[in-house]
């Protein structure tokens, strides 16, 4: 096997890395490996749809259907209830 000789490592990166060792109950050169292990992995990993991509795959297009959307201005059909009049009479809690 190969070996790699890391220098110039400031202490308290070296005092995180003998933290994380221990605390996963590895030895300080383990745990580095498994760091570069994890880490080659990731970027080796394929990329992940982001939000906006998996939106339009679930909610795109193809997915739905179109409304009818009255133009700009048009008046509703009927009014909007006025809660301020004394005639409203709200209903009643259960």
């Amino acid at each position: 096997m190969a070996s790699v000789l890391i220098r110039n490592v400031d202490d308290a990166l070296h005092m995180r890395l003998k933290a994380s060792a221990a605390a996963h109950r590895r030895s300080l050169e383990e745990e580095a490996r498994e760091l570069l292990r994890a880490a080659i992995a990731r970027r080796d990993a394929p990329a992940r749809d982001n939000l906006v991509t998996l939106a339009r795959q679930l909610f795109g297009p193809e997915h739905g259907f179109d409304l009818d959307i009255p133009p700009r201005g048009s008046a509703p059909a009927s009014c909007p209830p006025d809660f301020s009049s004394p005639d409203y009479d709200p209903p009643a809690d259960s």
